[in-house]
């Protein structure tokens, strides 16, 4: 286990982590130090322990609002592949008629670009 040292609210705590995972903690102190200033500086001198409840409390409901994203992307991930694996009636029958829509289309296109071209010689 690694020790590492962190500041919170400008207090120095020595913490436990494993090995290799010294500069995330680091990260997440500083995020909690951070928060724990912004409501000092909003609310003032309330007192440390009101303060870090109060930064605990912000840092829970931003994870569960996070958490809760992320559970909506992972069902709408699924609804999406589902929706892929089993393609829609008629959808095979469109994508026929589209292609040959565009081929007669350009069949078309290059007939009139030769009218336009032999028109252009005469």
């Amino acid at each position: 286990m690694a020790q590492l040292a962190v500041t919170i609210a400008g207090k120095v705590y020595r913490v436990a982590c494993d090995e290799g995972e010294e500069a995330r903690l680091g990260d997440l102190a500083q995020l909690v130090d951070a928060k724990i200033s912004g409501l000092r500086a909003r609310f003032g001198e309330i007192g440390d322990q009101r303060l870090i409840i109060m930064a605990a409390l912000t840092l829970a409901d931003e994870w569960s609002e996070a958490n809760d994203r992320v559970r909506e992307l992972e069902a709408e991930l699924a609804r999406l592949k589902a929706a892929a694996s089993h393609p829609s009636p008629g959808r095979d029958e469109w994508a026929e008629q589209v292609a040959n829509t565009l081929g007669e289309a350009a069949l078309r296109i290059e007939r009139v670009a030769q009218d336009l071209n032999d028109a252009s010689r005469e």
